[in-house]
């Protein structure tokens, strides 16, 4: 009778405990970026969803096309531009996990400036983007756009988390530790039309907008986090041009040069087109509106001196402790890491590899004193539109990172230029999906590792033992 009732437990235990615990739950996010929109799918054990550093990415994909805020003429567009990536999704996702799989998708700076510039246009984008993905077997949880400093808290939070920076699990304690707060990383993001920066400073955040707060597994973290809309790579790249311009036009030039661009590369440009982005709109065109060519020069010190004109340090209210354009920033304490535009374009000059100020400058001067012809031959698999702007994005992130943040040759090698962590890509999305799912708890984990493992596995080996000793009694009493 006991072996009886045991195999009539047994033969619902898989269902109840091995299933649950051994396949693993999905969560699918898009990071609608203003030049480009990936989607990214993260897995973890069911049965450790509290733990730290059990969530990882199993899969990404890069969609087809521009941001999803250029299909503003054409929302359905938008939509239709993730079908490809979400097909590929249902491929990695196992059918019987689709429809518990929580679906994300978050709109950046590009949508930021597309719903300044038509907020009619941009609910409609959303709308489209939202449809499409309602049309697969997920638990879709809303597109919406995610402000600046979101974005900022959500990059800092991926990384440490990934860097199990918060909280780790010691084999040599049984116990969940917390590191020491030096092993918490700031995070520098840079996108196409915004840029990010968010650190734990060395004392108080004097301006309480500035500030974030977070309690995460038992302890409080107060970081300083700012999104400067306008200030990413390809937006202020075209104010930079506009700068040019203006100087040219003023002397009645038809040819202007641009010291960011190679030498011998010309591109003509239609002047209007500068001012379509609501990042101009505080800015009147030149009155003689006439086509120009743009004339690289390759001069990197002039290059910068241009960025520099990009930024407004006239007034700083906080006793010289601000960013960009005033706003209050507290110096730079501890390491960071900078992702996005930043590490690709220093992956590129080979420069991701923490070196010297000094050598990362006459790296980028070399660069840029080069041919064009020289540079396209060099280089022939790479797009003649990411080619032409390595010098100026190069120049850019070192006037961003000294003239902007305040970074110095003394704190240049807190800097690592990294973009993935533990196999996974470096970005806001992990950081979002984390806190919409609540799976970082604010108070600290408990002993899961040391007590509950070891008793599961006692439980499957004393059944199995009673199992085969139920068999070898049927079979005995079989043989009678």
């Amino acid at each position: 009778m006991f072996c009886k009732a045991l195999f009539s437990r047994v033969s619902t235990f898989p269902a109840d405990l091995f299933l649950r615990g051994s396949f693993p739950q999905y969560g699918l996010v898009f990071d609608a970026g203003s030049s480009h929109t990936s989607l990214f799918i993260y897995q973890w054990p069911t049965d450790k969803e509290n733990n730290t550093g059990v969530v990882s990415q199993t899969f990404s994909c890069h969609v087809n096309g521009p941001g999803i805020s250029s299909y503003a003429d054409n929302p359905p567009q938008a939509g239709a531009s993730l079908r490809k990536c979400l097909d590929e999704a249902m491929t990695v996702i196992p059918r019987e996990r689709q429809l518990e799989t929580p679906a994300y998708l978050g709109a950046t700076a590009g949508m930021r400036l597309l719903r300044k510039k038509n907020a009619t246009a941009s609910a409609q984008v959303l709308e489209a983007v939202g449809k499409a993905i309602q049309k697969y077997p997920v638990s879709f949880r809303g597109a919406r756009i995610i402000t600046g400093e979101d974005e900022g808290a959500y990059g800092w939070i991926t990384i440490n988390y990934l860097l199990e920076s918060f909280t780790k699990y010691s084999a040599k304690s049984r116990d969940w530790i917390h590191p020491r707060s030096a092993s918490i990383r700031g995070a520098l993001d840079l996108g196409g039309a915004s840029t990010q920066i968010s650190f734990v400073p060395s004392g108080h955040i004097a301006d309480p907008a500035e500030a974030v707060h977070f309690r995460l597994y038992g302890f409080d973290y107060a970081i300083y986090t700012h999104s400067y809309l306008c200030y990413g790579q390809n937006q202020v790249l075209k104010q930079a041009i506009r700068i040019l311009v203006v100087r040219g036009v003023l002397s009645h030039l038809q040819k202007i040069d641009h010291p960011c661009y190679p030498v011998g590369y010309n591109e003509s440009i239609v002047i209007s087109d500068l001012y379509d982005s609501p990042c101009a709109k505080h800015l009147a065109p030149p009155l003689l509106l006439w086509n120009v060519t743009l004339v690289g020069t390759g001069n990197a010190t002039l290059c910068r001196e241009t960025f520099r004109k990009t930024f407004d340090s006239s007034s700083c209210s906080y006793n010289g402790s601000c960013g960009l354009n005033g706003v209050y920033q507290p110096k730079v304490n501890g390491k960071f890491l900078a992702f996005s535009a930043y590490y690709y374009t220093f992956y590129f000059l080979n420069l991701t590899k923490t070196k010297p100020l000094d050598t990362v400058k006459v790296t980028i001067q070399t660069f840029c004193s080069r041919e064009w012809k020289d540079v396209g031959t060099h280089y022939p698999r790479e797009k003649e539109e990411h080619l032409k702007n390595y010098c100026a994005s190069a120049n850019y992130i070192l006037t961003l990172l000294l003239d902007g943040y305040g970074f110095s040759a003394d704190t240049w090698g807190n800097i690592a230029f990294q973009m993935q962590a533990t196999n996974s890509d470096i970005g806001w999305t992990l950081g979002y999906m984390l806190n919409l799912t609540n799976m970082i708890p604010p108070e600290a984990p408990r002993q899961l590792k040391g007590h509950e493992e070891p008793v599961w596995v006692a439980s499957v080996v004393f059944i199995a033992a009673t199992l085969v000793l139920c068999l070898v009694l049927l079979l005995l009493q079989a043989l009678r």
